[in-house]
C-alpha cells in the first residue's frame, strides 16, 4: 500500500508500506549501521522516534530469538530504502516484515533515504508523521503540529520494568553463538566467577538486555532489575555491591525525579556505572546540564578515545543528547573518552567516588566490540570498594 512521510518543516517523501495500518507521530533519525536492525528494532532508546536505516537494503537475514534487547519494539516506525522479502539465515525464525506487523510498528519503503538522511543532517532531527491511511498532506501537518516534541517529555516511564525482577541467566546467549571470555585479558570464564561474584543493582531506564548478560557472564554476578521510580530506600535495602543506571529514551531533564535518586546513590558511595542516558543522568546528579544535538549520533561506527590509554575504540552509539562540558564541576569530575567526530564528552569519572559513565553503549549489540572491557572496569572498581 501507499505510505507517506511528512517533516514538520513541511518535507513529504512517498513511497510505499506494508503489514500493520495506521499514522505514527515521532521525531526522525538515521542510524548508520549495515546490520543489526533487531536490536536497533528492540532498543527501548528509540521510543518517540522513528528510525532511517541508511544501508540500503535491510532484512535478508530475517528474525531470531536470541538478537532481540528488550521485551518488545518501542520505536514509532522504520524506514528503509528496501525491505527484503527473502530472510535467508539458519537461526531466522520469521521475516522482518512479519515481525513489525506482529508488534504493530509501521514500516516505511521504497523512498530516498539518502536524501531524507541529508536533509537531517543539514536541518537536524524533527519531529514527523507516517501514515499509510491519511495522504492529505495539510490535514497530517496540522495532526504533527499538535503532538509534543520528545524535549521536556519523560519517555523512560513507558519503557521501564513494571515490577523489580531479578536476570534470569538461562537467557544469556550460548557459547557457541557469543564468546564473551575471549575479550577479557585472556582470563578464563573460571578466574572471573572467583574474581567477580557481586550483586548488581540495574536502575531501568530502557536497559537493553546485553549489558545484562555481559555483566551476568563475566564472572557470576546477581543482578536485579528495579523501575526507574525505585528511591533509594529501597536500593539499599537490596543492599548492592554496585549499580548500573542504564541507557533510556528522551530528554534526561525531563526526569528529575529519577536524577536525585542517582544523587542519592552517589552520596552513598556506592560503586555506580551510568551508560548512554545513565551517563546524562550521572552528569546532572553532579551538577551539569544536557542539550539536545543537532540529528545525533545514531550507529555502529563512532570513534571515541579513551583519553587515560589514549586508544581509539569505534562504538555504537545512539542518543541526541549530550552533556554540557562547561556546566561540569572540574574539581569533582574528569573527563574520560571523547568522541573523535565532534569532540562532544563520551566518559565521566568523579574524581573522588567510585562512579563512572560513558555516552556510548560498550555491551554493543549491534557493533563492535572494542568497548567491552569497560564492565571489566566497572566491576574491577566494585572489588577494590569492597577490598578498601
Amino acid at each position: 500500500m501507499k505510505g507517506i512521510l511528512v517533516l514538520e518543516d513541511g518535507s513529504v517523501f512517498e513511497g510505499y508500506s506494508s503489514g500493520f495500518k495506521g499514522t505514527k507521530f515521532g521525531e526522525v533519525v538515521f542510524n548508520t549501521a549495515l546490520t543489526g536492525y533487531q536490536e536497533i528494532l528492540t532498543d527501548p532508546s528509540y521510543k518517540g522516534q522513528f528510525v532511517t536505516m541508511t544501508y540500503p537494503h535491510i532484512g535478508n537475514y530475517g528474525i531470531n530469538y536470541e538478537d532481540i534487547e528488550s521485551r518488545g519494539i518501542f520505536l514509532e516506525g522504520f524506514i528503509v530504502k528496501e525491505l527484503s522479502p527473502i530472510s535467508s539465515n539458519y537461526r531466522a525464525t520469521k521475516s522482518l516484515n512479519e515481525y513489525l506487523e506482529e508488534n504493530k510498528i509501521i514500516i516505511l519503503e521504497g523512498i530516498d533515504t539518502r536524501a531524507l538522511t541529508k536533509k537531517i543532517r543539514e536541518s537536524g532531527s524533527m519531529m514527523s508523521v507516517i501514515s499509510n491511511e491519511e495522504f492529505d498532506v495539510d490535514k497530517l501537518l496540522k495532526k504533527l503540529k499538535e503532538y509534543p516534541s520528545i524535549v521536556g517529555r519523560d519517555l523512560v516511564k513507558e519503557v521501564t520494568t513494571e515490577k523489580e525482577y531479578e536476570w534470569d541467566k538461562s537467557k544469556n546467549l550460548a557459547e557457541s553463538i557469543h564468546p564473551i571470555n575471549r575479550y577479557y585479558d585472556g582470563i578464563t570464564k573460571w578466574e572471573y566467577v572467583e574474581k567477580y561474584n557481586f550483586h548488581i543493582v540495574v536502575l531501568d531506564c530502557g536497559v537493553k538486555y546485553n549489558m545484562l548478560r555481559l555483566l551476568s557472564t563475566i564472572g557470576d554476578n546477581k543482578l536485579t532489575i528495579v523501575p526507574a521510580n525505585t528511591e533509594i530506600k529501597r536500593i539499599k535495602e537490596l543492599k548492592p555491591d554496585g549499580v548500573l543506571i542504564s541507557n533510556g529514551p528522551g530528554d534526561p531533564a525531563a526526569v528529575p525525579y529519577i536524577v536525585n535518586t542517582v544523587k542519592n546513590i552517589i552520596n552513598e558511595n556506592i560503586p555506580t556505572l551510568g551508560i548512554c542516558f545513565g551517563h546524562q543522568l550521572i552528569a546532572q546528579a553532579l551538577g551539569g546540564k544536557t542539550y539536545k544535538l543537532k540529528f545525533g549520533h545514531h550507529g555502529a561506527n563512532h570513534p571515541v578515545m579513551d583519553l587515560k590509554t589514549r586508544k581509539v575504540e569505534i562504538t555504537s552509539q545512539n542518543h541526541n543528547f549530550c552533556v554540557d562540558y562547561n556546566t561540569l564541576n572540574k574539581d569533582e569530575v574528569e573527563v574520560t573518552h571523547i568522541n573523535l567526530n565532534d569532540n562532544t564528552i563520551e566518559g565521566l569519572q568523579h574524581k573522588n567516588k567510585p562512579v563512572i559513565s560513558l555516552q556510548y553503549h560498550p555491551e554493543s549489540s549491534p557493533g563492535p566490540h572494542d568497548s567491552r572491557y569497560l564492565f571489566k572496569r566497572f566491576l574491577d572498581m566494585i572489588k577494590e570498594n569492597k577490598d578498601a
